[in-house]
């Protein structure tokens, strides 16, 4: 699709929710999208598309070390995250190997480099070439914009 010209692919992979039986399934999730994902980055990077492709993998969330409902061996599951998730990027402008920002060691609360949401739309959106801040409009008194008005790009994970 990329190589015909399509600007924006999303792909959806279904049921990471994984309350519960996460021995079960995740394992399952991660041989789903481990070659695949894999194999995308090789594919562009070959037709020499990596360089102007953004790869963005995450989710709206992130997932606490918890489990959430009855624990057993068979039988546990992670809570949904408000404080802390995992985004990984490649391609189009992305510092190659970068990891940003830690938890603490309990996986709870941030540690180091938080990155806000409306930060991390900012960079998605300087690595699409896009200057959010000249995205803002006049809603009812007040300037609006996609990264509201303090999102800031996070620089130390651009090359």
């Amino acid at each position: 699709m990329v190589e015909r010209g399509v600007r924006f692919v999303q792909i959806y992979h279904n049921n990471w929710d994984t309350h519960t039986n996460v021995a079960g399934r995740l394992p399952d999730q991660c041989r789903d999208i481990d070659q695949a994902c894999y194999g995308l980055i090789q594919d562009l990077k070959q037709r020499g598309m990596l360089d102007e492709t953004v790869v963005i993998w995450g989710g709206e969330f992130g997932r606490t070390i918890y489990s959430q409902g009855g624990l057993s061996h068979q039988n546990y599951g992670r809570d949904h995250h408000p404080r802390a998730f995992t985004v990984w990027l490649a391609g189009a402008g992305v510092r190659h190997g970068h990891t940003h920002g830690t938890t603490d060691d309990h996986s709870y609360n941030i540690a180091s480099n938080p990155v806000h949401v409306h930060d991390l739309h900012a960079t998605i959106l300087r690595l699409l070439g896009i200057d959010h801040t000249r995205l803002t409009y006049k809603f009812q008194g007040r300037h609006h914009r996609l990264t509201d008005v303090h999102g800031q790009v996070v620089e130390q994970i651009l090359a």
